[in-house]
């Protein structure tokens, strides 16, 4: 069995003073070992020694002694026990709890007993932490409970004046008033520190007058007797937030912009408050404002630049039908089928007019309406540009010499061309529009402080259907037109036919990338001049010389002239197969 005593006041081995109190415990602990000895019934058949070492009231000296007396041996190795030494059978250790604490986490790996005369925490009482401490004296745990009895049953209503004439009483929780003085560090002339009292505090004074401080016999460590201003970092003003400094006190701080859509409408704001869907932040960042409101405007500068060109376009269209109409009976209107040249000049004019459903404000009534009407009108432009080149294909052929073709020269192939092409465009819109009809939605995501309002097509696949459809139609009829191209000049609107088409693919194709590219209004206007050129380019590449024959040229408008050059047109292509 060994001990440790702490009876020493010094670090160092020599000896500088001398505890008789640790004297007094190590002869009991000899006397205690002695007389179990001499009784042979208590122990029987055992006997005991003991080692007794001095820790000089140091740590790392208890901790050193451990080594040793695990080891039995002064030359300590951890976790080794010389074999030739007799069996360790408890340790006696220490009077202090600090060293009692290292110690027991140390032979609570070995499970060697610890047993403490003097450590009373009762932190010690822990035997997940220490499973090898035992004590010989009661932990602070007991002594804290007889004294709380002690005031909570003795000292309730005690109340008297002590000498300084101050009422001393104890409230509900058994806590004596508190009464400071607050002093001030003042240097005098001489060099020296007075402490100077400028103030008190008083729990048992009136609520708001516990504390009194008299500012004018406070001296500050600067010229003069104002308060100095002692701050790290000045007040964050609304529209930004306190941001802690890493590795510094509280009263340091950045103060950091809210982001945008996030406000703060305080002084010293610890974070910013998320406006709502439809508002954002203004320049300052201290107030939600509503959210500008954006679409395609006939207010806008460009909504009435678009809308103008539309209508100026739909003028001009009408003029050509009432050109055409009037000049019906000439050989440059009746070459080409009028019933046809009719019917595409309407279905431009609706064309150019279904490009003001793109501009306003969308609409549920405009939204459903705007992309069927003009898929469906401009498969009508379309199905009449391909029955013309069908028909500029028969008429040529039947002029020759034993041909069959005289019979399809009727009205009804221009009529199922046209009827059959459109029907096509029809059953796509009108799908899309029984499973997933357009609709007005207001988005917030798409730009950032803008309510962008706009169609929601609800399904991007019968969208682009309609677009496919359409551009199979306009490549079917252009490569039909440009095959016939150099047919005679009397039926030489094939040609221009595939000028038109030419341009109708070339705005369609570029309209592609441009679509997906951009957002918002600018979406729409670029399906609405999508619309506009392409409509255009057909209405000048096909009718535009026609009228300018028309107009201008009415002594070439005979039919004389024009078989007279579709014979010379013919006999020169003979002579070049020849």
């Amino acid at each position: 069995m060994d001990a440790m005593f702490g009876g020493h006041d010094n670090n160092e081995i020599e000896l500088t003073s001398f505890s008789i109190r640790s004297y007094h415990w190590a002869r009991a602990i000899d006397f205690a070992v002695h007389e179990i000895n001499q009784d042979g019934t208590f122990l029987p058949n055992v006997s005991l020694g003991v080692r007794i070492f001095d820790s000089c009231l140091s740590l790392t000296r208890s901790l050193m002694g451990i080594t040793w007396l695990l080891a039995g041996d002064d030359q300590g190795l951890p976790n080794y026990r010389y074999p030739d030494k007799p069996p360790l059978a408890v340790i006696i250790a220490d009077s202090g709890t600090t060293k009692s604490i290292a110690i027991g986490r140390w032979l609570g790996l070995h499970r060697y007993p610890q047993i403490s005369y003097f450590a009373s925490s009762t932190v010690l009482s822990d035997k997940v932490q220490f499973p090898s401490f035992f004590r010989t004296i009661p932990s602070d745990d007991f002594q804290a409970r007889g004294l709380a009895q002690l005031i909570l049953h003795y000292l309730k209503s005690v109340s008297f004046r002590n000498k300084l004439g101050e009422e001393m009483s104890f409230d509900s929780h058994g806590d004596p008033p508190a009464v400071y003085d607050i002093v001030n560090w003042q240097s005098s002339q001489e060099g020296t520190i007075q402490y100077v009292k400028v103030g008190n505090f008083n729990s048992r004074a009136p609520k708001g007058q516990e504390m009194f401080i008299n500012f004018s016999a406070i001296k500050w460590n600067l010229p003069g007797t104002e308060i100095p201003h002692s701050v790290c970092s000045e007040s964050c003003v609304p529209g930004y937030r306190k941001a802690a400094r890493n590795g510094q006190p509280t009263c340091c701080f950045d103060c950091i912009q809210c982001s945008e859509g996030e406000i703060s409408n305080e002084k010293d704001a610890r974070g910013c408050q998320q406006c709502s869907a439809d508002q954002w932040s203004n320049d300052k960042r201290n107030a939600c404002i509503p959210k500008q409101t954006e679409f395609l405007s006939y207010h806008s500068l460009l909504g009435i630049l678009l809308v103008l060109v539309g209508i100026n376009c739909t003028v001009k269209t009408m003029s050509i039908l009432v050109i055409f109409i009037k000049y019906a009976d000439t050989p440059v209107v009746k070459a080409n089928n009028r019933v046809l040249t009719y019917i595409l000049l309407v279905a431009l004019m609706l064309s150019f007019l279904c490009s003001l459903f793109f501009i306003g404000k969308p609409q549920k009534t405009t939204c459903v309406l705007r992309q069927p009407a003009f898929g469906v009108i401009f498969a009508v432009c379309i199905s009449c540009v391909l029955a013309k080149t069908i028909m500029v294909v028969i008429a040529f052929n039947a002029t020759k010499p034993g041909s069959n073709l005289r019979k399809w020269l009727g009205p009804w192939i221009p009529i199922f061309t046209v009827s059959g092409c459109t029907l096509g465009q029809v059953i796509i819109c009108g799908t899309w529009l029984l499973l997933c009809p357009p609709f007005p939605v207001n988005n917030t995501q798409l730009k950032t402080g803008t309510i962008v309002v706009q169609c929601n097509e609800c399904s991007e696949t019968a969208f682009w259907c309609m677009l496919s459809y359409m551009g199979m139609l306009a490549g079917g009829s252009f490569v039909l037109a440009f095959l016939s191209r150099n047919l005679p000049d009397t039926f030489n609107e094939a040609k221009w036919i595939t000028f038109s088409m030419l341009v109708f693919l070339s705005v369609w194709v570029s309209f592609i990338p441009g679509y997906l590219s951009t957002q918002g209004k600018y979406t729409t206007a670029m399906e609405v001049f999508a619309i506009i050129s392409s409509s255009a380019g057909i209405l000048i590449c096909i009718f535009i010389p026609k009228c300018f024959i028309i107009l201008f040229r009415p002594e070439i408008n005979t039919r004389d002239h024009l078989l007279r050059k579709s014979h010379t047109k013919i006999a020169e292509k003979e002579r070049t197969k020849t």
